[in-house]
Formats: structure tokens, sequence, C-alpha cells
């Protein structure tokens, strides 16, 4: 992705949440100055990858494959050996019309998405198999705001703003917007991108990025080129 096409995503994006009435902590508007002034205070952050992620999964057509994500907060892996810390993570994310998030699952992180308003979102489920393929006979066993329901492989459901789906590990799923863009919440146990992510057909967490213009805030994989905490 070029970073001219993130900075316009990210204005794009900071309106829409403006317009839903929800607020982002303080560090989502520091700039690339900003962050080259930071030390260990912000060492979370940068650890836990916070903050805005941007990213096409490889495709190069962001409108049609991609994601936008902020995390709010997040633990550490090894939190969930000893049961100390934080052991949960918050995102918020936009998905827009008929632009997808492709077949994935997570063998450790549990979720909750709830749709927070705009249009509705849909999301298609399979049960994974022991070699990582998808399960296309087995019925799948939900839970639709605490009510459970039970879909054929590949079935899909469609969350309205207030709604929310319970992803349990293992669970295969891909969603996208329908009508409007969809401000939607995600609140699950520790998120690990970097080995808890197994999209169907291998494809990319982070995109490449051609620095074509100055970042207009960083992405959480931006930070090891503007945070350096010794000095």
């Amino acid at each position: 992705m070029k970073r001219s096409e993130i900075n316009t995503i990210l204005r794009s994006a900071i309106q829409f949440i403006q317009e839903s009435h929800f607020a982002l902590p303080p560090f989502a508007y520091w700039t690339p100055e900003t962050w080259h002034m930071k030390g260990e205070e912000a060492r979370e952050i940068v650890e836990r990858k916070l903050g805005w992620d941007i990213t096409d999964f490889g495709s190069g057509d962001f409108e049609h494959t991609g994601l936008f994500l902020f995390t709010i907060r997040n633990g550490s892996p090894e939190n969930l050996k000893t049961l100390q810390g934080k052991l949960y993570a918050e995102k918020i994310l936009i998905i827009r019309v008929d632009q997808v998030t492709p077949l994935h699952y997570h063998a450790s992180k549990m979720e909750d998405i709830i749709n927070r308003s705009g249009g509705r979102l849909g999301i298609e489920l399979y049960w994974s198999q022991v070699n990582g393929n998808v399960d296309r006979l087995s019925d799948v066993q939900v839970s639709l705001d605490g009510v459970v329901h039970s879909l054929p492989a590949g079935g899909k459901v469609f969350l309205s703003p207030g709604e929310s789906i319970t992803l349990t590990q293992g669970l295969y799923h891909r969603f996208w917007g329908e009508g409007s863009a969809v401000l939607a919440g995600e609140v699950s146990s520790v998120n690990d991108d970097a080995a808890d992510n197994f999209f169907y057909g291998g494809l990319g967490r982070f995109p490449a990025i051609q620095e074509d213009e100055a970042p207009l805030y960083l992405l959480c994989n931006d930070y090891s080129l503007y945070y350096n905490p010794v000095r």
C-alpha cells in the first residue's frame, strides 16, 4: 500500500469515528515528530502494538479486501501463561460496504465482535480442521448476544447495530459490511497478530508500504522507525 493511500484512509476513518461519537485515546493523534520525543513511558503502546492498523492483506485492493482497526488496549501473550496482568484486548474496526476481511481463525484468542453503529455486519462461519483446512460439512454452533444458534457450514449471520457474536477458538470467519460502513467493536482475550492469525490460503497480515509521502499518524507496525527510547 502507498503511504498516501493510508493517509487518505486515516482521514476518512477519523471523520467516521467522530461522527459515530466514539472517542480515541490521546496517543491516537501523536505525530511522527511526537513519537521521536517519547521514551520509556510509551513502551506499552509499542510492545502491545496499540493504535492504528490498516491492511489490505497483501491484496493490493483495500477497497474490496481490507480492514481498518485501532487497538485501544492489549495484554501480552506471556500473561496468559501466568494469568497475571492484562488478559484482554479491545479494538474498534471500520468495515466498509462489500469490503471483505478474508477467512481466518484464531487458535488462542476468543473474541466478541459487536456492531456499534452503521450498516449490517455480515459474517460467514466454518469450523477449522486439525490440519487447518476448512470443515465444509459440520454444523456451526455460535452465540449471538448469549443465545446459541446452529448454522450449516458456511452459514451467514447478519448483525445490526447493538448486536454481537462470540467467535470461539478454531472458528473460521469472514466478514463484510452491508448497506453502509460499520463501526464494530472487538472485545477479546490477548491479541497476538504475530502468532495467532491463521488465514485460509496463507494471506499476509500487515502490508508492505511504499513511502510516497510522510505519515499522517503512525501505524502500529511503524513504531520501530520512529520510537527510540534510548538516546
